[in-house]
């Protein structure tokens, strides 16, 4: 048994730096990045197109445009029809969409490697030739806020978290939700929309990711082909974003809604970033996050909480750090039926006091470290999933030598670290704690 455990923690090390090996990355004359990421167990490529371009990057007053152009990007161009695009991935087998988020905006395409050359034709076509009507623009407007109306606005859920988010950010737009504030939505036109799309949607603001069965001399064939002859935008405007002052206490809420049946409550922190060349400080929260409640059953606060003292239904931890600006860190809980809110809070309280204390348990710490690096691992088998991993990282100041080292970054985290970590982190002064209540549960 023994040789076995050290074989496969080996393995774990290992296998990532040989894996990373088939990354390539380059860059076209017009500003282009390119990475190709080979895998050939399979006849299918990702093509991924990311723009450095979110909802924080939004001009003051125009909430929502960045997302809003995300749909406006499957419509006619000059070579084609509206919903020509999607129709045509289709018609080849494959698969597309879109998303959008605070620090990027990506389109991808999956399909048989094959059709690859096709996929960038269609992608080029329309980063620069889009054609936008008053009635296109209008007609895709209402879409949005119908697509409000039914994610967020009829959802209690979805409004206490665009509400908690909005009391953790004062000053950073992310705080804004990436849908867009209903009020302002309302006012986006097409000529917002076009200087939008001039400005920010050019090779020289993107990163091109093409993962799975193909070569990187053909990626750069195909790209420099139908990428290539596309024109920067000149002095495309830094991401230079207000900043979040210190915070110097504890931001509490409690939202009422008679669509609630049982309590929840979210407790958020601004916790730091991964940083180009220095990823350790986000790793450790990593581990925090998995230690405290990653898993549903052998967590700190599932055990707490759930099984030993059963004060809540579930409990969770989290930590988002691939981000430009500011990472998030929090806690999550829903209380057993008869549990009081305000009870349950001071247990989960009490489970991280306890912790502050103690520190982490050497065996739990262990198993989470060689699950992580398992996961690392598993992560090389989905090329899409890879393909993401590397364009949301690009887009947000990482590099590629960043992303490939972030396995064995993982792998060197003490708990020494992981306490350095918490006790600059889990400051209540710094906290956003919000209840959501059922009406009559409101005091």
């Amino acid at each position: 048994m023994r040789k076995i455990l050290m074989g496969t923690a080996l393995w774990l090390l290992a296998a990532p730096a040989a894996l990373a090996q088939t990354v390539t990355d380059f860059r076209l004359d017009n500003g282009l990045d390119v990475v190709v990421i080979e895998d050939h167990r399979a006849p299918v490529a990702v093509q991924m197109m990311w723009y450095r371009i979110g909802a924080a990057d939004e001009p003051p007053g125009h909430s929502g445009i960045a997302h809003f152009f995300e749909h406006l990007m499957f419509k006619a161009t000059d070579d084609l029809a509206a919903g020509e695009f999607s129709d045509t991935v289709e018609a080849q087998g494959g698969s597309d969409n879109a998303f959008t988020s605070w620090d990027y905006t990506a389109y991808y395409q999956r399909v048989a490697a094959d059709r690859l050359d096709l996929m960038m034709k269609l992608e080029a076509e329309r980063m620069r030739d889009l054609q936008l009507t008053d009635e296109v623009v209008a007609t895709e407007r209402n879409v949005i806020l119908e697509e409000r109306n039914q994610r967020t606005d009829s959802d209690p859920g979805s409004l206490f978290s665009e509400q908690t988010r909005a009391a953790q950010y004062l000053n950073h737009p992310y705080g804004i939700p990436v849908i867009g504030w209903r009020h302002e939505i309302e006012q986006l036109n097409r000529a917002d929309a076009e200087a939008f799309y001039k400005t920010y949607y050019a090779p020289n603001n993107a990163v091109l990711i093409v993962a799975g069965d193909v070569r990187p001399d053909d990626v750069r064939k195909m790209a420099e082909a139908h990428y290539g002859p596309l024109k920067p935008t000149p002095d495309i405007p830094p991401r230079l974003r207000p900043q979040e002052p210190p915070q110097l206490a504890e931001r509490r809420l409690e939202m009422r809604d008679a669509r609630v049946s049982e309590p929840f409550m979210m407790r958020s922190y601004l916790a730091p970033h991964r940083q180009s060349g220095n990823q350790k400080e986000a790793a450790a929260l990593v581990y925090l996050a998995e230690l405290l409640g990653g898993s549903g059953t052998t967590s700190l606060l599932a055990k707490k909480l759930q099984f030993e003292d059963p004060k809540a239904v579930y409990s969770y931890a989290f930590y988002d750090g691939t981000a430009l600006d500011s990472g998030s860190f929090g806690f999550g809980l829903a209380p057993l039926p008869g549990v009081p809110p305000h009870e349950a809070e001071a247990a989960m309280d009490q489970v991280v006091a306890d912790f502050m204390a103690a520190g982490p348990d050497p065996a739990a710490f262990a198993r989470i470290k060689t699950q992580l690096g398992a996961s690392e691992i598993y992560a090389q088998d989905n090329v899409e999933a890879l393909a993401r991993r590397y364009g949301e990282a690009l887009s947000v100041g990482l590099t590629v030598e960043d992303i490939k080292a972030w396995p064995e970054v993982l792998q060197s985290v003490t708990p020494d670290d992981v306490m350095e970590a918490a006790r600059k982190v889990l400051d209540r002064r710094a906290a956003v704690t919000g209840w959501l209540l059922p009406e009559e549960d409101a005091q």
